[in-house]
């Protein structure tokens, strides 16, 4: 294990002789966790005697399956912008989570998941409910580690928490062998603000910002793309000032939807193979392509070959690993975006483009007409999914959250739902889980209780964890669940009928 090194040497006050279990539950009341989701099981329960004596302090949520809790754990880190808890038992529970842990990394969500597993002696011994997560998890996970003696888990769960949110932030995994949490050590923690050769959050590049803002400055037909960056980053309001600044068109990927009022002038739609046509079309016609926070996914790009080749790139994101991986890019803004799009603000210049700009409408005219309207406004008997999203939009006056499964409702969801604030929209991007939206429904409501919580779901997703219904009501979570039922699953069949000549 690498050393952690602290700025800050403040350490809790040392408390003697208390079990390992004890010290997880007190390390996460340090982390200052209130919440966590999980199922428990053998190997784990040392550390649920322990949450029930700390129970009035930590409030554990019985899942009715272990996926369902991580799901539930990044429903509530996407709301709330805190790191989601989930805990398993070894073997069969710790596997069961790995679909959602998954799902969190390639969706940059904070989650922090700890398993039991059998006592050290057993390690390799294929005792019952054995299995190496650590070795199944680690593609997966942005970090994980196995502890084996309880004098190891202050320094460990404090490392887990900092790498979790830290930078771009992804899932860690914590594996407890049964006797590190039986065991008793003097506890004291101290949280972890630095690790020796971790550097999450690169320091800006003047020149590059300076070459940048150049770029933007002289550009004619300038575009943005933004995503989930924008939201991670807390960086909403640099971003508007900087959009309204250069009056430049801005669209959002499917994760980036809610950072910019659905309202705001300069919000042109959705881009990618769901998105909308302006963006699309004209992304192929800007002469500076501005990503903010995205990664360019295929999704969003197509064939790559022809994607905004006639286009000066400029990349702004905190993951090196993401610069030049799937789009060359002429100029390259690492750092956290509140910073970079702070600093760069002053040095880009106010403009309109207004005649760019009536592109985009024009476009959304053609749009309406051809499809939109057909969607929203049917003249045929029945509802369509455009229509019944239209309809959330009014009635919760675009400030609910929208959570989504995965599917055709997913896309017109997205497509056709109006937001007031960021952190309104949640749903599995780039892992595509179906079951997503109810377990991340609930935690998203525990994570925003003031705020209405809307889960839009299709009938194939809904049957994949209707078990949380149980969860739902055992803790009487005001979730309101939309099923949109079309009787199959509408995208595969939308495949078969486009690709495989009606095969069903």
């Amino acid at each position: 294990m690498e050393s952690v090194k602290s700025k800050n040497k403040s350490k809790t006050k040392t408390t003697l002789n208390i079990t390992g279990a004890e010290a997880i539950v007190r390390c996460l009341l340090e982390e200052g966790v209130d919440l966590m989701f999980g199922y428990p099981g053998g190997a784990i329960m040392p550390v649920y005697d322990e949450l029930y004596k700390f129970q009035d302090s930590l409030n554990h949520v019985l899942t009715r399956h272990e996926q369902a809790a991580t799901h539930a754990a990044q429903g509530y880190a996407r709301v709330s912008g805190k790191v989601g808890v989930a805990i398993a038992t070894s073997g069969p529970g710790a596997t069961n989570l790995v679909t959602g842990i998954a799902d969190a990394q390639i969706d940059s969500t904070p989650i922090v998941c700890i398993t039991g597993q059998v006592p050290r002696h057993l390690l390799g011994s294929d005792a019952f409910q054995e299995t190496d997560i650590i070795g199944i998890s680690t593609p997966v996970t942005k970090w994980n580690y196995q502890i084996t003696e309880a004098s190891e888990i202050p320094e460990i769960m404090a490392k887990a928490f900092y790498i979790a949110k830290s930078g771009r932030p992804g899932p860690v995994l914590i594996d407890i062998t049964k006797n590190a949490q039986f065991d008793s050590f003097d506890f004291s923690y101290e949280k972890c603000d630095g690790i020796r050769s971790y550097k999450p959050v690169p320091k800006p590049d003047v020149q590059a910002i300076e070459t940048a803002a150049s770029l933007i400055n002289s550009a004619k037909k300038p575009f943005i793309v933004f995503g989930q960056g924008v939201i991670l980053g807390n960086a909403e309001e640099e971003f508007k000032a900087f959009i309204e600044k250069t009056g430049i068109p801005s669209a959002w990927t499917i994760l980036g939807l809610s950072a910019l009022p659905s309202s705001h002038p300069l919000n042109v739609g959705m881009v990618g193979m769901h998105g909308n046509y302006g963006p699309n079309v004209l992304t192929n016609e800007c002469d500076v392509l501005i990503a903010i926070g995205m990664r360019f996914d295929d999704r969003v790009t197509g064939n790559l070959d022809s994607y905004a080749k006639q286009a000066r790139i400029i990349h702004f994101d905190i993951d090196p690993a993401e610069i030049n991986k799937n789009v060359k890019v002429d100029v390259a803004v690492l750092g956290d975006a509140k910073e970079t799009l702070s600093l760069i603000l002053d040095k880009v210049d106010n403009k309109n483009h207004d005649d760019w700009h009536q592109e985009f409408t024009e476009r959304d005219k053609e749009e309406y007409e051809a499809v939109i309207k057909h969607d929203i406004l049917p003249t045929k008997p029945g509802l369509t999914m455009g229509e019944v999203v239209s309809a959330i939009n009014d009635a919760s006056n675009k400030d609910a959250v929208i959570v989504t499964d995965v599917g055709q409702h997913q896309m017109v969801a997205c497509r056709y739902a109006r937001f007031n604030e960021s952190k309104s929209s949640i749903t599995s991007g780039g892992l595509g889980t179906m079951g997503f939206a109810l377990p991340a429904a609930i935690g998203a409501k525990m994570g925003a209780m003031d705020r209405e919580v809307v889960a839009i779901i299709g009938d194939g997703g809904y049957q994949m964890n209707i078990q949380e219904l149980a969860t739902i009501f055992q803790n009487k979570t005001p979730v309101k669940i939309v099923v949109l039922n079309n009787d199959f699953l509408g995208m595969v069949r939308q495949w078969q009928e486009l690709f495989f000549e009606r095969r069903y």
